[in-house]
């Protein structure tokens, strides 16, 4: 009998990671790098490898993010991972990389996806609830 495919050594989609880290610790860029492995392997995608921008930029070009979008233009390559979009940049600097990914047709995959919050909801539901605790009495009658 055959072993089931999870069983065996496949190589997914291949992915290149791309981390910004300024002013980060050097256990900050263990943990992150770690948590863009894991996702890889969590959802069957090879890393090829990892592009780090370690300057601060109000542009969207800079050294990493281009050595990134070379990457992408290579045959087979499926996307990027970043740990979050706070990671290509500052909101202007992030909106202009992705959209820059996605023209060369690869994908921008997020390990945590950003926050969506409700205005409406936020706008009319108190700040602070109050709960009433339920007691329920067990093992007899009280």
């Amino acid at each position: 009998m055959e072993p089931l495919t999870e069983h065996r050594p496949v190589s997914g989609p291949l992915v290149y990671g791309f981390l910004r880290l300024v002013g980060v610790s050097a256990a900050r860029q263990t943990a992150l790098r770690a948590s863009l492995v894991d996702y890889c392997r969590t959802h069957e995608l090879q890393l090829f490898g990892v592009f780090m921008d370690r300057y601060v930029t109000t542009e969207p070009r800079s050294a990493a993010f281009t050595g990134l979008l070379d990457a992408l233009a290579l045959p087979d390559v499926y996307g990027v991972v970043a740990p979050a979009l706070s990671h290509l940049g500052p909101k202007h600097v992030a909106a202009e990389r992705a959209r820059w990914i996605e023209t060369t047709g690869a994908r921008l995959l997020l390990a945590r996806r950003p926050r969506t919050t409700r205005p409406s909801a936020l706008r009319h539901e108190p700040a602070h609830r109050s709960f009433r605790a339920q007691v329920r009495v067990l093992g007899g009658e009280s």
